[in-house]
């Protein structure tokens, strides 16, 4: 891509911030421009973000039913995903899966409350309620 080249359709969720692109001078030379993003990229993080937004409302939605835990419902809310908390975390994947379902989240020591607030960003208090 060259320097004249670099899309610069602002992205909503961007708030107005721009994002590092690679472009190529017109004597080979990397450069680095920036991007307000482009149109097929607005849609897919638009379509992204709208995607873990139902996931989070399906989430909360079997935690008011007692099917699942509040911790499936702010992974979802804030755009993660198993493995992403797994690997945030340090628990295994299938250590997570259990600590999703409401017997196994009621169930968790304090030690292991502390491990998922330290890496979802909340408070113990926030973590066991729904928002």
């Amino acid at each position: 891509m060259r320097p004249d080249e670099v899309p610069q359709q602002g992205a909503p969720l961007l708030e107005g911030q721009r994002k590092a692109v690679y472009v190529v001078d017109k004597d080979g030379h990397y450069l680095i421009a920036q991007s307000g993003g482009d149109e097929a990229e607005i849609t897919v993080t638009e379509e992204a973000v709208a995607w873990f937004a139902r996931l989070a409302e399906d989430a909360r939605q079997r935690a008011l039913r007692g099917e699942s835990s509040p911790l499936e419902y702010h992974m979802f809310r804030l755009r993660m995903d198993l493995p992403t908390l797994a690997s945030a975390t340090g628990f295994w994947r299938w250590r997570v899966r259990r600590h999703l379902t409401a017997k196994g989240f009621a169930n968790l020591s304090p030690r292991q409350l502390e491990r998922y607030v330290e890496a979802l960003g909340l408070t113990i208090a926030q973590l066991q309620k729904l928002g």
